[in-house]
């Protein structure tokens, strides 16, 4: 059986099947237990319940192992079934209990469409630089590999030719310490970065700047009131230009690290 008390004797492992290290989910647990009991008597006070306030099973597994069980679930993307195996539930159980523990975690984590909302309300040049430490922001999408779809046309479009294998696709972006400050909806696997970023893009201010990877090319071009800047693209066998390897650098060091970690939630 798979709980925290097992997981945890193996930091890696814990890292991998979470997203998070054993301190950052002992963080976040702290702050989910802080504010679970009002959270609970507000979810069992609604007024159509038919039974009584106590009645009905209790939940089998700690909150901790809740937690670690809604992580698990939304950063390995796994079917309920392969869940019920690992965490010794049934099924319908594993579904329900996320379910119950999602709100709470919305309001604890710093979601994406919390921050952006944020953003928008920015007024003060210190206020954005609070935010964005240099006035940037880096932009970049990350795939997921979802099971075949057995609609033959769902399989071509979610089909992605840089994976080889059936994805969805995200957009997120992030400042300059590695806060995700937008996230777009998954799209099919096959969608590229620039008619992504086109759909659906952050609205930052206008001295912010944001930076993309040479999937952006063109952007520049179609929305000039952007402050959008993509690397210099190499040309033959020359190295690439001091200012272009620095983009690149700071770019990797908020974005590439944050893609393998991010939880993979439509909260």
């Amino acid at each position: 059986m798979l709980n925290y008390s097992v997981l945890s004797k193996s930091p890696s492992h814990f890292k991998n099947f979470s997203g998070l290290t054993v301190p950052e989910f002992d963080t976040l647990n702290s702050q989910i237990t802080a504010s679970y009991q009002a959270f609970e008597q507000k979810r069992l006070a609604r007024t159509d319940r038919k039974r009584a306030v106590g009645a009905g099973h209790p939940f089998s597994l700690t909150l901790t192992d809740r937690l670690l069980m809604l992580l698990v679930y939304y950063h390995l993307y796994l079917s309920s079934n392969l869940m019920a195996y690992l965490f010794n539930l049934t099924q319908s159980n594993i579904l329900k209990d996320i379910r119950k523990l999602e709100p709470l975690v919305c309001e604890v984590l710093p979601l994406p469409r919390k921050m952006q909302a944020k953003v928008k309300r920015l007024q003060s040049i210190d206020e954005i630089e609070a935010m964005f430490p240099g006035f940037r922001a880096f932009l970049d999408s990350t795939e997921q590999e979802i099971p075949r779809p057995k609609n033959r046309r769902r399989r071509k479009t979610h089909y992605s030719g840089k994976k080889k294998r059936h994805t969805v696709k995200t957009q997120l972006a992030v400042n300059a310490d590695g806060l995700i400050i937008h996230k777009s909806r998954h799209v099919r696997g096959s969608m590229q970065d620039y008619p992504l970023f086109m759909h659906t893009h952050p609205s930052l201010p206008g001295q912010i700047r944001l930076g993309g990877d040479l999937g952006y090319q063109g952007v520049r071009k179609a929305c000039p009131w952007l402050n959008f800047v993509v690397p210099c693209k190499r040309k033959g066998s020359g190295s690439v230009v001091l200012k272009d390897a620095i983009f690149r650098l700071s770019r990797k060091l908020s974005t590439g690290c944050l893609m393998g970690s991010v939880l993979w939630w439509s909260m």
